[in-house]
């Protein structure tokens, strides 16, 4: 009868401790105010005011009590690291689109402001570039694992591909890169086979919201994440032809960044990309192929 008495005490003991320590303060839920959006359009003047036709925008925004911000465009969520993004807007012509901004307060609370930009876009893909890209219908592409180089780094800007660094053949096997699948279709999705796991930046490849995957140096290998879909969207800034993905989409080895490819070099079954990450630290460059 002793032992049973304790037993219970010792029970009752343990519920009333779980009870209190459900019982947690989440502190003052503050929501962000005074939201403050900026806007850049590219080649933008006196005698153009609304860009150079490239349809590029650069955005910022502040707020005050805010922990993290969101841009939504054209139907778009975009996470805005440091408070500003890039966007594209590719329909022909000038037109004015609705910009919102989410900034987020302690406990998640959130306060939204919208406004609206005219943007000037005259930039329209070549045939052949869209015929390369997606064969007109759907087409397959695939880091070119074969030959050297295909995947490398250089300096930010800088204009020679792989300039500090270049895979050898099949240097890169096992890593979770060679595997993925890259599907660009002519309505402009966008399709990531994974095959369940992908490469990239350490910590940069934590936005992915993955998990797994094994620390080599700065580099994370066999990242646990899953095939996802976006878009795809052609454009020219300064002449340049760039490909950029939506979200959180990428190429061969994921870097964060604005997630604009430009094209390098391309013919009718190979291309060079690079782009600059988010550490704006590297240019990393990639030769991909058809499938």
């Amino acid at each position: 009868m002793k032992n049973l008495k304790y037993i219970l005490g010792v029970f009752i003991a343990l519920l009333v401790f779980a009870c209190q320590d459900d019982d947690v303060e989440l502190g003052e839920l503050i929501a962000p105010s005074n939201i403050q959006i900026s806007v850049d359009i590219v080649g933008a003047d006196a005698a153009n005011p609304n860009g150079d036709g490239s349809g590029s925008v650069n955005f910022t925004a502040t707020a005050d009590n805010v922990t993290a911000i969101h841009f939504v465009i054209q139907n778009v969520t975009k996470l805005a690291k440091g408070g500003s993004v890039s966007h594209d807007f590719t329909v022909l012509g000038l037109n004015t689109y609705p910009v919102t901004v989410i900034a987020y307060g302690t406990g998640g609370v959130s306060t939204t402001k919208t406004i609206e930009v005219e943007v000037l876009s005259l930039y329209s893909p070549p045939a052949d570039l869209l015929t390369m890209l997606t064969s007109n219908s759907s087409r397959v592409w695939r880091i070119k694992a074969e030959a050297k180089p295909h995947f490398g780094l250089g300096p930010v800007n800088g204009t020679t591909p792989f300039e500090w660094y270049s895979a050898g053949a099949g240097e890169k096997e096992g890593v979770g890169m060679y595997d993925d699948r890259y599907t660009f279709n002519i309505d402009g999705t966008f399709t990531h086979v994974t095959n369940g796991t992908v490469f990239g930046r350490d910590p940069l490849i934590n936005e992915l919201g993955g998990s797994g995957g094994t620390v080599e140096g700065a580099d994370v290998q066999n990242y646990i994440f899953n095939d996802y879909s976006a878009q795809w969207i052609l454009t020219a800034p300064g002449g340049v032809e760039t490909l950029s993905l939506t979200g959180l989409a990428f190429v061969g080895y994921y870097a964060g960044g604005n997630h604009q490819y430009i094209i390098f070099s391309r013919s009718e079954n190979e291309m060079t990309l690079t782009t600059t990450d988010g550490n704006n630290e590297f240019n990393w460059w990639f030769t991909l192929v058809p499938e």
